[in-house]
């Protein structure tokens, strides 16, 4: 081989090799990642046990899951001593419009929530498109799915009326359905304690529901009853999932400490049932004893009918409100066995705020006496008065409560089923408002803080999967609830020895501890325990934005 010839070789092998080295000079200020999160322990949201290795983020998804080396990056987080898990999917919340008021909801996303699920209890935003246009250009902290509220779609053909929907109102209300999944509604959700909800029979829910199944949504449903026609209520939902062919999802299961069917087991086993048979039916739950909703629950379903005003009506009529009263103290000391009203704590009212965090009894006690020392002498007002009470409380001004209504050992026990999924149940908290449920600051921190490291009920990586995974899966989010190659980068890291929530019933407004970083779509909205103010979230579409809808059957 002549000389020349070895010239020729060697220009060849400098030009071929060319780009290698300028890529390798190029790494060193162009690393191959957007961010690399390295030494964490990762708890993928499978339920499979953790795993050490370093994830490369870049736009906004997973890129890699790496063991066996070191990945490079342009930012490092050092996750040493942290778990890193998917972000948290609250899949019962009430965040609505409140999204574009408080985008940042920092109640959410310092408890490690990534994305949400709402429009539950059969209230939702009517116009789902321009719901998602809006949260597009606006932009919020953290990811948005709703639900299309049959209260909403029933309220807006037929208002408050108790009477059933003729042919028309039904197509109309199907039409607002169609309408909602083809925007990217998840489903239809129910409250069939409130009013128009309490007023619609099963037929109509699931000829409605019929109309979201044909687009591959689910039913999520506050049922009729958690109280003593339990039972009831949990057959009525599978039946509409049974008959209208699509998934059930069972919204805060729970039940009252005055039940006497025999407790959780029996209505999870009525699940578990109809399960057996083939339906996809899931619950969630909030990881306390006590539930929260308006005042007016305790009064009559026929008396709200026709809206506030017409039942302040009803009930400042002499006889009218007699016949009330007496229909409520038959209700609440036959039917649910309660001594008196304690349990019903205000969060807020409007007609005086001094009376948040005071419980009914305690208010009729200082109604009859205004010298707090006679109480200690006073007899215990009877249920009567606290009756009496609660009307007058209605016709003054609007309420919001805690009741304190539940067993905890029911409340573990559905905790630990298989198909049960963490919720929060709350709006985005206004700070230092009111006497909210703690239920708003910190559902997951406590799930990881007390009933995992402190009563070793659950594993680490169970409660994972039942925030993470599971939802997803429920809902049929996709990309997300797992840590996977692919998959967006909604991530929560914490300490797994400090994280607990910090949200009690006389304290309510304090944020989760322990929870340091939260990514959403590869955007750090939580750095070092505070939020950044980045507003990477994104509108997450039902089956119905991308498919073409299928005739029910």
């Amino acid at each position: 081989m002549t000389i020349r010839t070895h010239q020729w070789i060697l220009c060849l092998f400098i030009i071929l090799a060319l780009p290698f080295i300028c890529a390798t000079e190029l790494l060193a200020d162009d690393p191959t990642y957007d961010l690399v999160i390295q030494n964490g322990r990762i708890i993928d949201g499978t339920g499979n046990p953790a795993f050490f290795a370093d994830i490369g983020i870049r736009n906004g998804r997973i890129a890699e899951i790496e063991y066996r080396r070191q990945l490079a990056g342009r930012e490092i987080l050092d996750a040493s001593g942290l778990i890193v898990a998917p972000g948290f999917i609250d899949v019962h919340t009430h965040v609505d419009s409140q999204i574009f008021r408080q985008p940042l909801a920092e109640n959410f996303i310092r408890d490690g929530v990534t994305a949400v699920v709402t429009g539950n209890c059969g209230r939702s935003v009517k116009d789902i498109a321009a719901y998602f246009d809006r949260l597009t250009s606006q932009g919020a902290a953290i990811n948005i799915a709703t639900l299309i509220g049959h209260n909403t779609v029933r309220r807006s053909i037929m208002e408050l009326s108790a009477r059933q929907p003729t042919p028309d109102d039904m197509l109309q209300m199907k039409t607002l359905i169609a309408r909602a999944m083809e925007a990217g509604a998840m489903g239809m959700s129910t409250g069939l304690i409130y009013i128009p909800g309490t007023y619609s029979s099963t037929e109509e829910l699931i000829e409605l529901m019929k109309a979201a199944a044909a687009y591959g949504g689910i039913y999520a449903s506050h049922m009729r009853s958690e109280g003593p026609e339990i039972l009831a209520a949990i057959d009525e939902a599978l039946r509409i999932g049974q008959e209208a062919h699509c998934r059930v999802e069972i919204s805060h299961f729970k039940i009252g400490n005055d039940n006497t069917i025999g407790g959780s087991r029996t209505t999870l086993k009525r699940v578990d049932d109809a399960r057996a048979r083939g339906l996809d039916v899931t619950m969630d739950q909030y990881p306390y004893a006590a539930s929260s909703t308006g005042l007016s629950v305790l009064l009559p379903d026929w008396v709200l009918e026709d809206g506030r005003e017409k039942a302040r009506e009803r009930l400042r009529q002499p006889d009218m409100r007699r016949e009330i009263a007496k229909e409520m103290l038959t209700y609440y000391t036959v039917k649910r066995h309660r001594p008196d009203f304690s349990y019903a704590v205000f969060a807020r009212y409007s007609g005086d705020t001094s009376l948040v965090g005071k419980n009914i009894l305690e208010i009729t006690a200082m109604r009859r006496s205004k010298s707090p020392f006679r109480l200690i002498f006073d007899r215990k007002p009877s249920m009567r008065e606290q009756i009496e009470t609660i009307i007058d409380l209605y016709l003054a001004g609007n309420g919001s409560m805690v009741y304190h209504s539940m067993d905890e050992r029911d409340v573990r026990k559905i905790m630990r089923h298989p198909c049960v999924m963490i919720c929060s149940d709350s709006g985005i908290r206004s700070y230092g408002r009111g006497m909210p449920h703690p239920r708003g600051y910190g559902a997951n921190a406590r799930v990881l803080g007390y009933y995992v490291r402190g009563l070793h009920m659950l594993s680490l990586e169970e409660a994972i999967r039942k925030m993470t995974s599971l939802p997803a899966q429920s809902f049929w989010i996709k990309d997300r609830g797992l840590i996977r190659e692919g998959n967006w980068a909604d991530l929560t890291l914490f300490d797994p020895e400090e994280v607990d929530s910090q949200a009690t019933y006389a304290d309510p407004h304090r944020y989760a501890d322990g929870i340091p970083y939260v990514l959403v779509n590869g955007v750090l909205v939580v750095k070092e325990g505070k939020p950044t103010g980045a507003l990477p979230g994104q509108a997450i579409y039902g089956p119905g934005k991308v498919s073409t809808a299928v005739t029910s059957k």
